[in-house]
């Protein structure tokens, strides 16, 4: 399958399992979160990582994974504390800023470099960023340049996605570092299924009423796992056959899925607003993509 179908699918996935997390999960702290979404991918991902042959990798392989691991953990941490705190029309779009970080990490860590079109896919992605944030019934007359700025101070989960956007600019290359030694059939399942561990050491309830919890919605974390895998399988497939900011440019489409995912799910207003501003967003991460 094509990278950009991949790519695509990956977005899909990665917004539904969002969606499902703030509708069924959003009285969970975002540490409960973090293991319904590592553990249960993990858990569904193990029986493909037993039958897959596993490599005998070099040691830097061992060193681009222990560098990712802690990344990974505190971005997703934020993540979930943005979409269970702030609107996902308000936390999501600020993931599309991934990519445009990503022209940067991308070429300090692997070379990689985005052509003249990247500066101008850069350009749409910021100009999108301040459609989002205009104030409602805007334009009126007023012209309220500086108010979209201000709104990533104001708006709290605004600046958590922004923060984990950047973090993940970094975890999505040197996940792409570590698939130079081994098959993305092997990674993505030894991959989450250690983070999986780690999650479940560092976020494991410690009483028993948050497991009785947890166990009185079994479909709920079935479903985000279910999700995350897929999303998972799509991502580490993609991103080797292209360069990062590429990929990453076209999986934050998952910003749109999560605009509708808003709207219907949650009643969030001002769905035509933020679809305009975010298919601007979208059109930018397109052309980064070339």
């Amino acid at each position: 399958m094509p990278w950009l179908a991949l790519a695509l699918l990956a977005a899909f996935f990665l917004a539904t399992a969002d969606a499902v997390t703030k509708r069924y999960l959003a009285d969970f702290t975002p540490g409960e979160m973090a293991l319904v979404r590592f553990g249960a991918t993990a858990i569904l991902l193990l029986p493909l990582l037993a039958f897959t042959p596993w490599p005998h990798p070099p040691p830097a392989f061992w060193g681009w994974v222990a560098a990712l691991l802690p990344l990974e953990i505190l971005a997703m941490w934020l993540y979930m504390q943005a979409i269970r705190d702030s609107p996902l029309s308000l936390t999501l779009p600020y993931l599309a800023f991934t990519p445009v970080f990503n022209i940067l990490t991308g070429q300090l860590l692997l070379g990689e470099t985005v052509s003249a079109a990247g500066f101008a896919g850069i350009l749409l992605v910021v100009s999108g960023a301040w459609l989002l944030n205009a104030p409602d019934g805007w334009p009126n007359g007023r012209h309220p340049i500086l108010d979209p700025f201000k709104a990533i101070i104001r708006e709290r989960g605004a600046r958590l996605m922004l923060t984990t956007a950047a973090l993940y600019s970094l975890t999505s290359v040197m996940g792409k570092g570590a698939l130079h030694y081994v098959s993305p059939l092997f990674f993505g399942p030894f991959y989450f299924t250690l983070v999986g561990m780690v999650t479940a050491v560092l976020f494991a309830p410690r009483h028993a009423a948050t497991w009785r919890r947890l166990r009185t919605r079994p479909l709920a974390c079935l479903a985000v796992g279910l999700f995350m895998a897929a999303m998972l399988l799509c991502h580490f497939h993609a991103i080797i056959r292209v360069e990062v900011a590429y990929m990453i440019a076209v999986k934050r489409t998952s910003l749109l899925f999560g605009m509708v995912y808003g709207a219907w799910l949650f009643k969030e207003p001002g769905l035509g607003r933020h679809l305009a501003a975010g298919a601007l967003m979208v059109a930018g991460v397109l052309l980064l993509a070339g």
